[in-house]
């Protein structure tokens, strides 16, 4: 079954609110109308009311079964409870001022019905920069128990096969523990699109074949994640063909019980990682889907600014899919 198939099967009738703050836009129009006529999500619009309407008269577009917000004429009571809610998040960080100016940016406002649990997850970043998206989220919704930093997976696919590359988004140098973290978070996105998680932990050494620090880190990693999550079938360090060819694992990784048949693979480094799935994208065919952000506690999902509203549905449909697993 096609990948966004699979997942849209998953996430039909279970009901899902994601948030789009970027409601003035026909693609996320476009987008939301499809989402919600196919049964997958329930989207809420934010933005001018006026602009939303303009837009959607411009497209010839019915909104009439969208929930739209407009964050200016949002019922005072509501948006108190919101201010509070925020600053209490904040722990001190943030004052009434602050929070009261943060909340009129539409960001900020998704991000927290997402936090209040009037949303299930956002997917914004279409006419906003990452940091836009992502700020908001790491200040209000934060990182889930376990991980110290959000990280970027792809999902890499062609025809049937699929795997996961990671990190090849968002760190651009990491430890042992960060390499860990990212390891299980990958873990936990393979299960969203229906992969058997084998996790491997690449390095240009397998098995101690070669000696530097950069092999240390990765073999450190490696029991570092095997401590956080005993049951998660994981290895390293290895090197690509030792993970994924079954001959050359068998002569370079004999005892392991994931090498030849590795189908997440994490990366030392944002260098290689983003090396890594372009060569595979490009030399080897392969589809890649992503960047999809990991270790949030709630899914928030960054567009392209180039994305079109094919884009967005299918972010949208991944972003529910994640919804689910929290």
């Amino acid at each position: 079954m096609e990948l966004f198939e699979q997942l849209a099967n998953k996430i039909k009738g279970q009901n899902k609110t994601l948030v789009f703050p970027e409601g003035e836009d026909a693609r996320i129009q476009g987008a939301a109308i499809r989402l919600a006529a196919d049964g997958l999500v329930k989207p809420i619009l934010l933005g001018k009311q006026s602009l939303i309407d303009a837009t959607a008269e411009k497209h010839q577009f019915d909104l009439s079964n969208i929930t739209v917000i407009d964050p200016a004429s949002y019922p005072e009571d509501k948006l108190n409870d919101m201010i509070h809610e925020l600053i209490e998040r904040r722990h001190g960080k943030t004052d009434t001022a602050t929070a009261k100016k943060w909340v009129t940016d539409v960001n900020y406002f998704g991000t927290m019905l997402v936090y209040m649990n009037l949303a299930d997850g956002m997917v914004s970043g279409a006419t906003h920069p990452t940091g836009d998206t992502v700020r908001p989220a790491l200040q209000i919704i934060k990182t889930a128990p376990g991980s110290s930093r959000i990280s970027g997976a792809f999902v890499m696919q062609r025809h049937d096969e699929r795997y996961i590359f990671a990190d090849a988004a968002i760190n651009i140098d990491i430890d042992a523990q960060t390499m860990a973290e990212i390891a299980i978070q990958s873990a936990k996105t393979a299960k969203v699109f229906g992969i058997d998680p084998k996790v491997a932990m690449l390095s240009f050494s397998t098995k101690g074949s070669a000696k530097a620090p950069q092999v240390d880190k990765v073999s450190e990693a490696t029991k570092i994640a095997k401590k956080l999550e005993p049951s998660l079938a994981l290895d390293g360090e290895l090197q690509f063909d030792a993970a994924f060819v079954p001959e050359v694992a068998k002569s370079k990784a004999p005892d392991s019980e994931i090498a030849g048949q590795a189908n997440v693979f994490i990366f030392p480094d944002l260098q290689s990682g983003n090396i890594g799935y372009k060569i595979a994208q490009r030399l080897g065919g392969f589809e890649a889907v992503g960047p999809i952000l990991q270790g949030l506690a709630k899914p928030v999902s960054d567009l392209s600014r180039g994305a079109n509203e094919e884009d967005v549905y299918k972010v949208a449909i991944i972003t529910a899919a994640q919804a689910l697993e929290n």
